[in-house]
Formats: C-alpha cells, structure tokens, sequence
C-alpha cells in the first residue's frame, strides 16, 4: 500500500490508485453461483504479482437499503431482501422483479446486492474526496439491473449507484462500457438526462442478450443523442475493437468534456469466454483504458461480465498493471489458484482462430452515424 511516491525500490508511482478489497466482500461475492470463486481468483492474482504495494487497499463499506434505494425503488429491495432471508424461490411476485430465470433467488442474494453496491460506493466516494485519480472495484459493473428489477444476472446496478454518487460533485459524468452485453440498465438510468452520457460497445444480433443498443438508439427527451451506442458482430480482434473505440471516444470527449468517468470492463469478450463471440485479449482492452486515462480525469473502474474464470483474472490483474504502468511477467507467479492457469500458466490470451464478422464499410458506416448524432450535443 503506497501514496504517490514512497513505493520501494524508489519508483514513483505516477497515479494514485484505490483499489477496493476486503477478505469478507471477496467471501460475499464468491458465493455468487454463476461465478464461482472468481472475486477470490482476481484478487490473488493481483496480489501474486506483487501490485497491492503501489495501491492504496480500501474496505467497502455494505450499502443501506437507503443508499441503494437512490436508485431501485423500495418495493424491489424490499421484495429482494424479504426472499433473500430463505431463498425463497417460489414467491408469485418475484416474475414482477425480474428473480427467477436469469437471476435465481439464493439465500444471502440481498447481502451481496448491498455489499457491491456498497463497494462501488466507497470507490466512488474516494474519487470525491479526492483521495485518489482511479478506483478500482472488479467485483462491481452489474449494468443490467434496472430500478425496479433484476436482469441479466444483475441484482443491484452498482454502476448507477457510482455515477449518482460522482454527481454530487462532478457535472458531466461519462460512462463506458466494453462488456460483450449492451450496458442497457445503466442506459436506461440516465436516458433522460444530460448530465450523464453513456457510451457503449458491445454485440448486438437477434437473440443475443439483452437486444438492445443499435446505433439509433440515442436517449431520450433531454438526454437525446446522449446515449451512444457501438453495435458489433462477432470476431472482432483488438486491433479493429481499438480503432473503432478511439475514434468514437475522441468525438465523445470532445463534444460531451466530461468531469468523471466510469468504465465498465467486463471480461466476456475476451477470446475463449464461453459467450464465444469477441476475440479480444487483455492487451486490447488496456489499451482501450489507456485511451481514457490519459485523460487524467477521476476514474472509476469496474468489473462485469466474464465466465472464463482464469482468463477474467488474467484481463483484470493487466488491466490493474496498466492503470499503475507496472510491466507484468508472463509467467503465472506461484499462487492459491496456479493450476487454474494451465497448460501454459502464462499471463497472455491467444486470440481464437476465428473470422472477424464485422465488415469495414459497416463499421464506418456506425462510427460516421455516431459522429453525426453528436453533433446535436449542445
């Protein structure tokens, strides 16, 4: 743990970093079905590479029903924490809160719900203190929960509640979002608005979840064109991925200069996910946060999709040395989950031998659709 400038071996480190962990909240959000574990695989590789020492390590605090209830309304955490006590999963009015199907009612489903919502606050609140230019809280980005209902295994959108807490001191909030799905619920939140942009990448075909987010769909009201979206198809490789993000970042700085900023980073996307749709590797994406933090703006940086478990610790733990600019090795340093890294215990992802469906005359044609609707941003 280390403030600018009295890391060992004499090296400044040229960010001031938060990075949110507690032993309880990794226990809390292994425990989460649809990934197993996965809270405690990122931390410990993160920790085995030695990173913990240029950041300063910051418990989350649980969220009260009031603090999430900024956002959900209190009919839905009243019903989560009610089937939550005994994982009651046959009451009628869980189909009306979107529990069941995608989101199942576990024993214990509220207190994760507040413990992410909670973490994603205290990041939150350490950029507004100014304690720190980037936080990090990995086992956040729930961006499909929508204020009265759990979607896509979403039940709290922590991403809404961060960006509400940044807007009592920040104007202009931006939110990014390069997970596999449309960022629908945080879309949503903020539809209205102007004061909040949402800028998304993600696949977008019939049947694919959660089918929202074509380039037409621009916000609403006031918040029209403050809505971007950034639909592709599958294959897409860093290289393509990184082009079309700059290019479509650039215009949205430019015409939106925002104050914060929050990046959802979802691992779904990357090459061997069993979504098996984007062929992207944690080179790719760091170079995407990249992008946004030489904008030297307070970062909030989150987690999401990502259901190859090892390959979500190796984008996360490189996306962490990024942020500190500390070159990481290749080889997988001897820790707890070490054999989950095999055969080749490398930090590196190979992309899939693939095709890239997406063709360049569309991808021009979305990015110059996305260049003319921002130029109705006033």
């Amino acid at each position: 743990m280390c403030d600018r400038g009295d890391c060992k071996d004499g090296e400044v480190s040229k960010r001031r970093v938060v990075y949110i962990y507690s032993a309880e909240y990794v226990e809390t959000c292994d425990s989460l079905s649809k990934v197993p574990n996965r809270a405690s695989m990122v931390h410990s590789l993160i920790e085995a590479y030695g990173l913990l020492q240029y950041m300063r390590v910051v418990k989350p605090h649980v969220a009260s029903m009031e603090e999430m209830a900024v956002f959900h309304t209190h009919s839905y955490l009243e019903h989560l924490h009610k089937i939550s006590q005994n994982g009651d999963n046959d009451d009628p009015q869980s189909a009306d809160f979107g529990l069941g199907y995608d989101c199942p009612v576990v024993e214990g489903i509220f207190d994760y719900a507040a413990a992410v919502g909670g973490a994603t606050l205290t990041a939150a609140q350490c950029l507004v203190d100014g304690k720190c230019e980037v936080a990090i809280n990995w086992a956040g980005g729930w961006h499909h929960a929508k204020k009265d209902e759990a979607s896509g295994f979403c039940y709290v959108n922590d991403a809404v509640l961060g960006i509400l807490k940044l807007r009592e001191k920040y104007e202009r909030v931006l939110y990014v979002d390069v997970d596999l799905h449309h960022g629908d619920g945080v879309e949503d939140a903020f539809s209205f608005t102007s004061k909040v942009m949402t800028a998304s990448l993600h696949k977008f075909s019939p049947g694919f979840f959660p089918g929202t987010g074509d380039v037409s769909d621009t916000g609403l009201g006031k918040g029209r064109w403050y809505a971007v979206n950034v639909p592709l198809d599958d294959g897409i490789r860093d290289d393509r991925y990184l082009q079309v993000f700059t290019s479509v970042m650039q215009e949205v700085k430019a015409v939106f200069n925002p104050e914060a900023v929050v990046m959802q980073l979802g691992a779904d996307t990357m090459a061997g996910d069993p979504m098996c749709s984007f062929n992207m590797t944690p080179v790719g994406v760091g170079k995407c946060l990249n992008h946004v933090l030489e904008w030297e703006l307070p970062t909030l940086l989150l987690g999401g999709g990502g259901y190859n478990l090892a390959n979500t610790a190796r984008c996360w733990t490189h996306l962490t040395g990024t942020v500190l600019e500390q070159a990481l090795s290749s080889e997988i340093p001897d820790h707890e989950f070490f054999t989950e890294y095999g055969p080749d215990y490398s930090l590196e992802i190979s992309p899939s031998c693939r095709p890239d469906r997406n063709e360049s005359q569309q991808l021009e044609r979305v990015i110059s659709t996305i260049k003319g609707n921002l130029k109705n941003v006033v």
